[in-house]
């Protein structure tokens, strides 16, 4: 079973990129757009928007943006703006998930987690639709799903930039 790297062994592993800096309110990522980049941020804070309304706020450095363009070769499918002066480490995400195993296997790590999260969503709201539990439960439910998925903590559920450490003890809330 292969050994998943911590965050500083993924933040070592960036040390060497190219970095860019936003300022306030400018467009990290376009939604539609197909750039290839693999974004990891440094410093600083951004919002993530799907058809302009904002999904997560994401701060926490070692967050990454990108990977599920390229992995699924589609374009961008949210935006991402940073909300004050932010740096991000870039990379061109093919190339580096080609060669680097250290950064494919802490980025596979994190869409894993997704992944699990979204399943155990969907598994518990069957459950609760197939019992027959009033739409005001179902209701409550659908809204913890999305204060997990909007908080800071865990905003990355819906989109990457996951900006936990996918590779701490702590699991995260389901």
């Amino acid at each position: 079973m292969p050994v998943i790297p911590d965050a500083a062994v993924f933040q070592q592993r960036l040390s060497s990129l190219p970095i860019a800096k936003y300022q306030t309110g400018e467009a990290v990522v376009t939604a539609g757009a197909t750039d290839g980049r693999l974004l990891v941020l440094r410093t600083g804070s951004v919002e993530v928007l799907k058809e302009g309304v904002q999904i997560a706020k994401v701060a926490t450095p070692g967050s990454v943006f990108g990977e599920m363009a390229v992995l699924l070769d589609q374009s961008h499918t949210a935006d991402v703006r940073s909300l004050e002066p932010s740096e991000f480490h870039v990379a061109d995400a093919t190339t580096l998930l080609a060669v680097d195993p250290i950064v494919t296997l802490y980025v596979a790590s994190i869409l894993a987690r997704r992944l699990d999260g979204a399943n155990r969503a969907v598994i518990e709201l069957k459950r609760q639709l197939r019992d027959g539990e009033s739409r005001r439960l179902i209701g409550k439910t659908v809204e913890k799903v999305e204060e997990l998925l909007h908080s800071s903590a865990d905003a990355s559920l819906i989109y990457a930039g996951y900006p936990y450490d996918p590779f701490s003890a702590e699991k995260p809330a389901h």
